[in-house]
């Protein structure tokens, strides 16, 4: 078989396309964590200045603002978290996906302006999203637990590391080639 046809068969196609996914994985996590950096520094540079303020108010609205501006940056690192997780094993890995949203709906409802207990549709809302990523949740735990996943994966509680396993998507066919 030519390196043409072995490129165009199905699985040289798959395994560009794993390359390719894994290449875009890589470039996103990098490229959101030096947005997290950015924006880590520029919080603590305003919550400094506010500090240092005479004037500033740590009630009402600017307490609600720092409080949204910390949810915001920890849903950046479960959202690097997940990607992370997706190199080290392959998979997107729907819990920490449900959680990541879990907790953006409770940025939300800590953020709420005032008023929006006078708007019952997005209250009703908000509840719906919570009790439904709950409910997804506790679905996917129970299967995990159903099918013997360890509940206290290394890919869930350590931090981000290298993996010292092979990869999954060698480049080679097998006989030590690429």
């Amino acid at each position: 078989m030519g390196p043409l046809r072995r490129w165009l068969s199905d699985q040289g196609i798959l395994r560009i396309v794993d390359r390719g996914e894994r290449l875009l994985a890589r470039l996103l996590s990098l490229v959101l964590l030096l947005v997290l950096a950015l924006a880590t520094g520029e919080f603590l540079w305003q919550l400094v200045n506010d500090l240092l303020s005479r004037h500033h108010s740590w009630v009402g609205d600017a307490l609600i603002s720092l409080l949204g501006d910390l949810l915001n940056l920890l849903i950046g690192l479960e959202v690097l978290q997940n990607i992370t997780s997706y190199l080290r094993r392959g998979v997107v890995q729907i819990d920490l996906v449900l959680i990541t949203a879990m907790t953006a709906v409770g940025r939300k409802v800590i953020v709420l302006p005032p008023g929006a207990e006078n708007k019952p549709e997005l209250l009703i809302g908000l509840g719906v999203a919570v009790l439904s990523l709950a409910l997804a949740l506790w679905l996917v735990r129970s299967a995990s637990r159903a099918l013997g996943d360890s509940l206290r994966d290394p890919a869930r509680t350590e931090p981000a590391r290298a993996s010292l396993d092979r990869d999954p998507w060698p480049s080679h066919g097998g006989d030590g080639q690429p």
